[in-house]
Parts: C-alpha cells; structure tokens; sequence
C-alpha cells in the first residue's frame, strides 16, 4: 500500500534492509523519539519515520543514522516536507534489494 507524505514537516525514508542490517529496532527509535504508529511506517522494502516535530529531531535522527554506518542518499535520505498542502506526495516501496 503507498504510504502519504504529510508537508510541513519532514520524514526520512530507510532502506528496510540497511535498517535491519545495523540492527536498529521500531523500540529503539520510539524510545529516542516518541514515536506514534503513523510516525513509522513500513512498505516494502521502504520504512517511512515522520513527520518528524521539534527543531532538532531530523539532525539527530540523521546523526544517528551515519553512526551506524548507514549512508545517506544511498540508504536513506529525508523529504523536508517544504510543498504545498495541495500537492499529494505518495511513496511506493519496492522490494529489498
């Protein structure tokens, strides 16, 4: 099922396999971030966390993503969420490569 992107605010989209590879867990980032069911989302081979709220949360999140080794652009990579409200965004996951 394609996931929606909400504008106003960003969400950065995660290789499902890169996500697993470094063994990173939904408990770990909810636990950091507080994250709610449609914060964190799964499709395919894409996992989907935002809209991400809070001047800091996006830095952080993407700070902790390259300590585990995870290569932005390559295995993930943000969305700013800087559109306009009339323009739907929709995501589908391919499968893992």
């Amino acid at each position: 099922m394609p996931l929606s992107i909400a504008h106003g605010s960003p969400t950065i989209f995660i290789r499902r396999a890169a996500f697993e590879r470094v063994g990173l867990t939904r408990t770990a980032l909810d636990q950091r971030f507080n994250l709610t069911d449609e914060e964190f989302r799964v499709e395919g081979g894409v996992i989907a966390v935002g809209p991400l709220v809070g001047d800091n949360t996006l830095v952080d999140l993407i700070a902790e993503l390259e300590d585990l080794g995870l290569i932005y652009f390559e295995e993930f990579f943000e969305l700013t969420g800087n559109w306009p409200e009339w323009l739907r965004v929709v995501i589908v996951g391919s499968s893992p490569l």
